[in-house]
């Protein structure tokens, strides 16, 4: 999200060519998705939520096939299949008895390695992926309004990401959570903040002409919850002892390092959409 602002000029931007490459690629992959409908979004979904699952079990020290490794994919696809059913409650339901059923699982395995750390990990998983997935469904299969959500929450969160990179590495200055990660700081998180707040408004004005008074608002809000999920990600690697989440996407590394802010502000544009009304715009 972020840089120090002593590091040399050559060094400070020296994964700014492939974090742009790799942009390119998954960018208009996801709006593409989107603009065209709820099955294709769903089909990203699907293959997004297999990726997610196989690093947070492979992080744990287990295998996607076999159990209790296997437990983590299963209880999402079938949370996620009950959201594409539109039924929310068994959903949240079977995704809170995949946790249940993946913990007490994981209790039974010999304690070595990344197993030694407490059992539970391998089960929150479950909730961490799969909470985001079921919120990523649920807005796209608004068939009015839709679209435009998911859109403004992916340009939202991604202006933030960009704008605190931008801003950390040009202006460094104090940490922002020197404990959790020495690389963000403060100018990051404010220049990430105030591009959610361009960009949140232009794109309220271009997918939803009228009122944007509460677009500015929203934004910030899911700006917010964009950087904490950064922060989250990097406590989690911190607590597994690695770098990144696995080596799938050049200069990103993870697919959960490339998608922790939208795991995180998805829940939330979720309740903004329950609390806006079924058809009517997050930010209205």
């Amino acid at each position: 999200m972020s840089g120090p602002g002593a590091t040399p000029e050559g060094k400070r931007w020296r994964d700014l060519r492939k974090r742009v490459l790799s942009a390119l690629v998954l960018g208009p992959s996801a709006l593409a998705c989107v603009w065209l409908g709820a099955t294709p979004w769903t089909v990203l979904m699907a293959i997004g939520a297999a990726i997610l699952a196989w690093e947070w079990v492979h992080l744990c020290g287990l295998r996607t096939r076999a159990l209790p490794g296997a437990a983590v994919p299963l209880a999402i696809f079938g949370a996620g299949a009950m959201a594409v059913l539109e039924q929310p409650v068994w959903a949240v339901g079977l995704l809170g008895l995949g946790f249940l059923l993946t913990w007490v699982a994981s209790r039974g395995l010999p304690r070595a390695g990344r197993l030694a750390l407490p059992p539970i990990r391998l089960a929150l998983g479950v909730l961490y992926i799969g909470v985001a997935c079921i919120a990523l469904i649920e807005l796209r299969h608004d068939n009015e309004a839709g679209r435009d959500n998911v859109l403004f929450l992916l340009l939202v969160v991604w202006a933030s990401d960009i704008g605190a990179y931008l801003a950390g590495r040009a202006f460094g200055g104090p940490r922002l959570m020197p404990s959790v990660s020495p690389n963000k700081t403060w100018s990051g998180a404010m220049g990430g903040l105030l591009l959610a707040v361009v960009v949140g408004l232009i794109a309220a004005r271009i997918l939803a002409p009228g009122p944007v008074m509460w677009a500015a608002p929203v934004a910030v809000l899911i700006g917010i919850m964009a950087q904490a999920g950064d922060l989250l990600e990097s406590a989690i690697k911190r607590h597994f002892a690695v770098k990144d989440t696995s080596s799938l996407i050049p200069g990103h590394g993870g697919l959960l390092d490339r998608l922790d802010g939208v795991l995180a502000a998805a829940p939330v544009a979720l309740l903004l959409a329950i609390a806006s009304g079924q058809g009517s715009p997050i930010w209205r």
